[in-house]
């Protein structure tokens, strides 16, 4: 490589490393549902950027630009993701994600958290 085309790699690679964390949830349903995601998601699921470190499930970071969710099962809607939360053996049977109990007002604030995960 020549040595000119490092002046615009490296500020290239640094834009991409900043926007591949997620930015911490500003409102009070986003801040109870990412409490709630780290405590029973983020055991499986990684958010780059946060507590949320697993590794069985997909890294959700970027959640909300996907168009599709369940490895292309269901289109990336609120209401999908939520019944996709609950459960979603319903609409993957034999999937590796287990059937969350989450109360309604928990599965409310763990939607709201990911939806911003843009």
């Amino acid at each position: 490589m020549k040595p000119s085309m490092l002046k615009y790699l490296v500020p290239f690679a640094m834009c991409l490393a900043a926007q591949s964390i997620a930015a911490p949830p500003a409102a009070q349903l986003e801040r109870a549902g990412y409490r709630v995601f780290i405590e029973r998601c983020g055991v499986c699921h990684a958010v780059r950027g946060t507590d949320a470190d697993g590794v069985l499930g997909p890294d959700l970071t970027h959640l909300m630009s996907r168009r599709y969710i369940g490895a292309g099962v269901l289109p990336n809607t609120v209401g999908n993701l939520g019944g996709w939360i609950a459960d979603a053996q319903t609409h993957k049977p034999g999937c590796f994600m287990p059937t969350m109990d989450l109360t309604g007002p928990e599965l409310q604030a763990v939607l709201a958290y990911l939806q911003t995960l843009r």
